[in-house]
């Protein structure tokens, strides 16, 4: 693996600086890709930038993994952890709340999504704490560094987003966590980001919160997610009914803020400005939502409340909406950036009339229209593109949001494959990278990965077998008597009849499910003898479950985890934590997703199969993702059984099979 990544990012074709590498888990692929790339990237005055999949492993690395390899190797890299924005706390947000506790004649903050909060004495002095120990230097202001769990509301109360931020000319940038945390990338040789952050800094363009991608070598570990995540990024939203009674209270607010800035003449002649822009907008989305209406009602299941566009086509009227909507945003944004560069100048004039407060204030409120307005204008702004003849179309539905007395309508658009999204800001951008995970291949093939990310077919390809002896540390067993997955009541009936003979007496068990429907049913038939050993997904969170289950097994209990598809990848139970895996049936995509829909509508369009071409891949790759929770060391023994009778009855059972880790097989 160090030949194959080290020859990548050496190679003198800059479009081959890609590896691709497969290694199993307990092959030492962390240790492979950095001994590697360490060295090359200082020799070329590059920063490598190790992208994980989950906070957790960044941390890992940089706490662990990288201080034993430097350690070990007598190198002196300089390396830096970098987390988002929203995972520090804001100096000037933090006094804020103070001061509007002090004085108790406001309280309430109000967040993107409307929702009013009004802290209680318990999170007024969690803020007071939290504001000490900033002030001593006994906290560093991110939040996983927090030693109490911080409720998300709680939490937001106190962070903003980059257009909010003024950078430089806040008064407490030399005391701001996250400048903190950004000053030290500038001085490092290998960065330890997130999928998201990377995306999130490709979205803008590169180099807004990494180093500029033609200055980088990215390094993708948990590389099966970046398809998905690049997806997620690059997709847009919009809840009708919401953004227009967020237009009616920005309105409100713009009346509000004229009488404070009225000594600013040009400041304040720009509020009414936006005020008759917010209206054109309003209009627009009243005239648009009935046409939505139309279309959910049309529905073949109006009961699932949700309605896809065939081909991505919203029709000729609607699209016309979207280009009157996208213009008159456009136009509005335009008026937001120079009210937003406005106020900017206003906190860096010493002589401005208006008290710094409100300035700061009012600051952060436009840029939290400037941010809003944007997400507005990214959805209408796709949706007012026809598709051209043999363009990848975009997957664009509706989806019905009646909880509560508000009924709206979210109307959705995302591009269907990340792989031209991909082309563009990764791989034709950057110095080199390399993507590497246990699981990437799909059916024993790169076919499904290069196809959902565009790597090309001259990248430096290897597969690394795992370091395990699978025949004989575990079994995959298929009961003769299992019933087909797809045969819902009886699938269902035949777990729960047989549940009592998947616990491991003393040892810890993995059940996993595809649908959440299936796994509360079997969860509330089964006995309350059985159920005393069960952590059933959503009653807790995913990481209190696992340590609940951990002091179980310590403790010389039995304990069951029952969970979903977040079970199946991530969690890492070594020993008697886990001697048995249970997947309760073939880990297929939803049907009635609508980019996996508007995916396989595509494919087929183009002569091809959806379910030989995604869905069995995929199902391939989310079963060999589960099947790895079982060895997490040498050490590990145990068994895999496969509740899914589809293994054996279908042509396509083989190849599921040929593409498992080669374990000892009973089947039937």
């Amino acid at each position: 693996m160090i030949a194959t990544v080290a020859n990548a990012l050496s190679d003198n074709d800059p479009d081959k600086r890609l590896a691709v590498v497969e290694a199993g888990t307990g092959t030492g692929k962390t240790v492979g890709y950095l001994i590697a790339a360490l060295p090359i990237a200082r020799a070329l005055k590059k920063t490598v930038v190790v992208a994980t999949g989950t906070i957790a492993l960044q941390e890992q690395l940089i706490h662990k993994d990288l201080p034993e390899l430097l350690e070990a190797c007598g190198w002196d890299h300089s390396c830096a952890l970098v987390k988002g924005r929203g995972r520090y706390a804001c100096n000037l947000k933090m006094e804020q709340c103070l001061d509007a506790i002090k004085s108790k004649d406001a309280g309430l903050f109000l967040f993107e999504d409307e929702v009013a909060f009004n802290p209680n004495v318990q999170t007024e002095d969690l803020y007071r704490e939290m504001s000490d120990a900033l002030a001593e230097g006994t906290w560093d202001g991110d939040r996983d560094s927090w030693e109490s769990r911080i409720q998300d509301v709680e939490w937001r109360a106190l962070t903003i987003d980059r257009r909010q931020c003024s950078g430089r000319r806040c008064r407490f940038v030399n005391q701001c966590a996250f400048f903190n945390a950004r000053n030290e990338l500038e001085e490092s040789e290998c960065i330890v980001a997130n999928h998201d952050l990377v995306m999130a800094d490709l979205a803008l363009g590169g180099g807004a919160i990494l180093p500029p991608p033609e200055d980088c070598i990215y390094i993708f570990d948990e590389g099966h997610r970046i398809g998905d995540t690049a997806i997620r990024h690059f997709g847009a939203e919009c809840r009708v009914n919401n953004s227009i009674t967020w237009l009616e209270r920005l309105q409100k607010q713009c009346k509000g803020q004229v009488p404070v800035f009225e000594k600013d003449t040009a400041l304040a002649e720009q509020l009414p400005r936006l005020e008759k822009g917010a209206t054109k907008i309003i209009e627009l989305l009243n005239v648009a939502y009935p046409i939505l209406q139309q279309a959910l009602e049309s529905a073949d299941y109006p009961e699932d409340g949700r309605y896809r566009y065939a081909n991505g086509d919203i029709g000729e009227g609607l699209r016309d909406i979207a280009s009157q909507l996208a213009k008159q945003t456009s136009a509005w944004l335009g008026r937001l950036e120079v009210l937003v560069d406005t106020l900017n100048d206003a906190l860096g004039d010493k002589q401005y009339p208006i008290p710094a407060p409100d300035v700061e204030l009012f600051y952060q409120q436009a840029g939290s229209w400037q941010s809003r307005a944007e997400q507005l204008l990214a959805l209408w702004d796709r949706l007012q593109r026809e598709i051209k003849t043999g363009d990848m179309p975009l997957a664009c539905w509706l989806r019905l949001d009646d909880s509560g007395n508000n009924v709206d309508i979210s109307v959705n658009a995302s591009p269907i494959q990340a792989a031209e999204l991909l082309r563009d800001v990764l791989w034709g951008s950057c110095y080199a990278s390399v993507v590497t995970s246990a699981t990437l291949r799909a059916l024993g093939s790169f076919q499904t990965l290069q196809r959902e990310t565009g790597i090309p077919d001259f990248a430096h390809f290897m597969t690394v077998a795992g370091a395990f002896d699978y025949q004989q540390a575990a079994v995959i067993r298929v009961p003769a008597d299992a019933v087909e997955g797809n045969q819902t009541d009886a699938h269902t009936r035949y777990i729960i009849d047989h549940f009592a003979e998947y616990e491991e007496p003393h040892c810890g068990t993995l059940v996993l499910f595809s649908s959440r429907r299936q796994m509360e049913q079997v969860y509330d038939d089964l006995s309350s003898e059985l159920q005393k050993n069960i952590l059933i997904q959503g009653q807790l969170s995913n990481r209190e479950m696992v340590r609940l289950h951990k002091e179980r097994i310590d403790q010389g209990r039995t304990s069951v985890l029952m969970g979903l598809a977040s079970f199946a990848e991530g969690v890492d139970l070594p020993g008697d934590y886990c001697r048995h895996v249970v997947i309760a049936k073939l880990p297929f995509a939803v049907p009635d997703d609508p980019l996996h829909e508007a995916l396989s509508e595509w494919i087929e369009a183009g002569g091809g199969n959806s379910f030989f071409d995604i869905s069995l891949p995929i199902a391939s790759l989310r079963l060999v993702q589960a099947c790895g929770r079982l060895l997490r060391t040498e050490k590990d023994t145990g068994t895999v059984t496969i509740l899914d009778k589809r293994l054996i009855t279908k042509r396509y059972g083989t190849q599921l099979l040929n593409g498992l880790p080669p374990f000892r097989r009973e089947i039937g």
